[in-house]
């Protein structure tokens, strides 16, 4: 990683305003229509505000500190497992990981922190659930805080940069580095499609951009308008690299790092839940000498969640989901369908039944998709219908039920979509509908969990 460390020993010089040319776009992005002198002025405003909206930052963070000391963080050691102690994190950090209520380390936490903390590049593949997110982010933070930034800094140029394929997922990634970074001097910033384009540039000129968080789209929309620069990213995170793959993002994912530092230059972590002969190559391209972590979990499908396939008709599986909500009094459930169509007209029924219910789905505007997160939350609704490629970044403490309306063609998305519930330890159900469209596909299912599962007909009243 001497490249990567090499980025900050340049002279402080060769980041002096005077020696940094705007290009065209820059420019533009800046001044719109103005000359050249006026956009080189008004970014070095920019720039000023960006400075004291970072001290501010710094100081409003630091000074709750001094009321929490380590000593109140006490995690006894315990035989096969590692703290967070055992790391040497920023005292900030260890505040918010102790009132997130963590103690010791998930084992794909244990694995990458012990290297990529060293400046390793990492390649990992783990399961959703399996506390990934946290890997990357507390590694990236104390990368950010033990290494300083450039003396002279420009808005607009993030430190770490994380992809993610999917608007929720981005969220959730944004919402976990907030939390983490809470007591720490460094700004998070989420940018994702679908959302006000405006209202997300005027959060990129506000400060400095520690943590940029961003679905691949979006991110490249802004570096051609000039209101983002890649060339000083220390460290790049690519999540869920398979699920990039199957929604077609990875030559927009190569756009940008042809734009960002070299391997070597760089630190490069890239996650995936299956390790297929596409991400790994993608892997080696992308990152320099990685080290490569493999987790499997016990069990494909964790054990706090109970399986269960009813056997149906296509025409006994609305009156068999309405009698499940209704009878057995369910207050928190996602429903699982395969299309957007299949989607839309599943809520609307349930929703003339009188059932508090809600869709997300890609044709669903992103404003209101986090609403209708926001109302599943807290309550408001008690039933959550969604897709696939919406419901990967759902991240909702307390979902008691997953229901797949419809089984996935994709045993992978099955693991997935039932590590919604059970979560945190806490035991969930996961009930499948088969019927003569899809009954088929049970055997992948089962090979893929490798045992059976629980396939048998609903009770009589349910049909009702």
């Amino acid at each position: 990683m001497s490249g990567f460390l090499g980025i900050f020993s340049k002279k402080k010089d060769s980041f002096a305003p005077t020696d940094k040319k705007l290009s065209g776009s820059e420019a533009q992005a800046v001044s719109g229509k103005k000359s050249s002198a006026n956009a080189q002025q008004t970014f070095a405003k920019k720039r000023k505000r960006g400075h004291k909206h970072s001290q501010a930052t710094a100081r409003k963070n630091q000074s709750r500190l001094p009321d929490w000391n380590i000593a109140q963080f006490n995690v006894e050691p315990e035989i096969g497992k590692q703290r967070f102690h055992d790391f040497e994190l920023p005292t900030g950090l260890m505040r918010a990981i102790y009132e997130l209520g963590f103690k010791y380390c998930t084992p794909i936490q244990g694995e990458v922190l012990g290297s990529t903390l060293a400046g390793r590049d990492a390649i990992g593949k783990a399961q959703t659930g399996t506390g990934k997110t946290a890997a990357f982010l507390i590694s990236s933070i104390k990368q950010l805080i033990d290494i300083s930034p450039p003396s002279t800094r420009y808005l607009g140029e993030p430190r770490t940069v994380i992809i993610a394929p999917t608007r929720e997922l981005a969220l959730q990634i944004g919402k976990d580095a907030e939390q983490l970074t809470r007591y720490l001097p460094l700004n998070v910033i989420t940018v994702v499609g679908g959302m006000d384009y405006e209202k997300q540039c005027k959060r990129l000129e506000s400060g400095y951009v520690d943590i940029l968080v961003a679905t691949p789209g979006r991110l490249l929309d802004y570096c051609q308008r000039g209101d983002l620069h890649l060339d000083l990213v220390e460290t790049l995170v690519i999540d869920e690299a398979d699920r990039m793959l199957d929604m077609g993002f990875i030559p927009q994912v190569r756009r940008i790092i042809r734009i960002v530092p070299r391997p070597g230059d760089r630190q490069t972590l890239l996650f995936s839940a299956t390790f297929t002969d596409d991400v790994l190559r993608l892997g080696e391209q992308w990152t320099w000498e990685p080290v490569k972590v493999e987790i499997e979990p016990d069990s494909i499908a964790t054990d706090t969640v109970e399986q269960k396939i009813y056997i149906v008709t296509q025409a006994q599986k609305y009156r068999l989901l309405v009698n499940l909500i209704t009878k057995k009094q369910l207050e928190r459930v996602i429903v699982f369908t395969n299309r957007r169509d299949q989607t839309r007209k599943l809520t609307e029924k349930l929703q003339k039944a009188g059932i508090k219910a809600d869709q997300i789905s890609g044709e669903v505007p992103q404003n209101k998709r986090l609403r209708t997160l926001e109302n599943f939350r807290s309550g408001r609704i008690k039933v959550l219908v969604a897709t696939d490629v919406a419901g990967r970044g759902i991240h909702i403490d307390g979902i008691s039920h997953v229901i797949n309306y419809h089984l996935p063609e994709d045993p992978d998305d099955y693991i997935h979509r039932i590590g919604r519930t059970g979560r945190a330890g806490t035991q969930g159900i996961s009930i499948s509908f088969a019927c003569e469209d899809d009954a088929f596909l049970i055997p992948d299912l089962e090979e893929l969990l490798g045992s059976k599962l629980n396939t048998k007909y609903p009770p009589e009243e349910l049909l009702v």
